[in-house]
């Protein structure tokens, strides 16, 4: 359940750091002027994918890749080592283009800045920083801004888990001497 809490803690993570940035939602038709509001953040994905136009302001995280493998220390012990790779999501809504895509920017950026500040999250969480933080801002399409003033942007992140430890040594006989040959058999020889 590893990468499952990883997401648990983007998710407490986003709303601690983005959660006093109010902005614009994209008016109802029984609301002309409704009030701005915090990113609504979701793991991992948005409950109902066509739904972002009533969803913006919001951040998604998901996982995309993981990797689990050796790493050899420089005294010849070998460790796994298990990283993950998160897409984040950023959707903003704003009628004005210049104010939409300046309001996408500063939701990613205090993510960004977060992360690097903290790099640690959930006490066992580290931001890969040899990784880097790779941030995308999808150009708008001219001819959709007027229909759609949606602003999207992603950030990719590559996380360390914690180590995974063997329950049995390698090496070891996993035999149970006291049973006959087999973990947890009854009795004695045959």
């Amino acid at each position: 359940m590893t990468k499952v809490t990883l997401l648990e803690q983007l998710e407490a993570f986003s709303e601690k750091h983005t959660g006093d940035l109010l902005l614009p939602v994209q008016p109802q038709e029984d609301d002309e002027n409704p009030p701005d509001r915090a990113a609504t953040v979701y793991t991992p994905c948005l409950p109902e994918l066509r739904s972002y136009a009533r969803k913006a302001p919001f951040i998604t995280h998901e996982i995309i890749t993981g990797k689990d493998g050796a790493v050899q220390r420089p005294n010849g012990v070998k460790l796994m080592q298990s990283t993950a790779v998160v897409r984040t999501c950023f959707c903003v809504y704003h009628a004005n283009e210049q104010e939409g895509k300046l309001a996408l920017l500063t939701l990613m950026e205090r993510m960004r800045i977060a992360l690097l500040e903290e790099v640690v999250i959930g006490k066992q969480f580290k931001l890969d920083l040899d990784a880097g933080v790779e941030t995308l801002v999808y150009p708008g399409n001219p001819n959709q801004t007027a229909v759609s003033p949606f602003y999207l942007g992603e950030m990719i992140t590559t996380w360390h888990l914690p180590t995974v430890e063997r329950k049995v040594p390698h090496g070891k006989n996993q035999i149970d001497h006291r049973g006959g040959g087999c973990p947890g058999a009854q009795g004695g020889r045959p």
